[in-house]
């Protein structure tokens, strides 16, 4: 029971240390880019969410990230955002978990990672464009003009894609064994 609880509290504490490098990952790395719709910008907080999931499990993984990047949003203008941002941080979560739980949690071949992180990346650009035509929409444009817009404005999700697979196909192996050897 001793131990259940100390790897409880240690998972929390790995969650609360994920969110806050989440976090620091969007305040201190970000680059504002223009757009038709919202305010993009190039970022490294979902190749974090990725890495908090296939480290610390769906559960802790996507609390890190939803944590992480609302307060962000928060703290930075975008309140009106954060439920949106935190929602599509749990649905990148759960692809990359489901991904992850399809190839059993075998990490030991590079492609399966390479695939996580380019599923986590397809599922952003989706919700990115989603949530432009809901937007563009709620700001009563037409459907064709909202399309429109969101799409010319995903270039910047694209870049965060493209920096996602990067990120995660570099950090994923070196973390994780730091992790392995710290846990013990």
């Amino acid at each position: 029971m001793l131990n259940s609880n100390k790897n409880k509290t240690y998972m929390i504490v790995l969650t609360g240390l994920f969110a806050a490098i989440t976090f620091l990952g969007v305040q201190v790395f970000r680059i504002p880019l223009p757009a038709a719709v919202g305010a993009p910008f190039i970022h490294f907080g979902n190749a974090l969410v990725v890495l908090s999931v296939l480290l610390l499990g769906f559960k802790y993984g996507a609390a890190a990230g939803a944590i992480g990047l609302g307060i962000f949003d928060l703290l930075n203008g975008y309140a009106s955002f954060a439920v949106f941002t935190m929602i599509e941080a749990i649905i990148v979560a759960a692809v990359v978990a489901t991904i992850f739980h399809l190839f059993k949690h075998d990490d030991s071949k590079f492609y399966v990672i390479l695939l996580i992180a380019i599923a986590a990346g397809i599922t952003k650009i989706i919700e990115s464009y989603v949530q432009g035509v809901i937007v563009s929409l709620i700001a009563g444009t037409t459907l064709q003009v909202a399309s429109i817009a969101s799409f010319v404005s995903l270039y910047a999700t694209v870049i965060n894609s493209i920096s996602t697979v990067i990120l995660v196909s570099l950090l994923y192996y070196p973390l994780k064994k730091i992790m392995l050897k710290n846990s013990h």
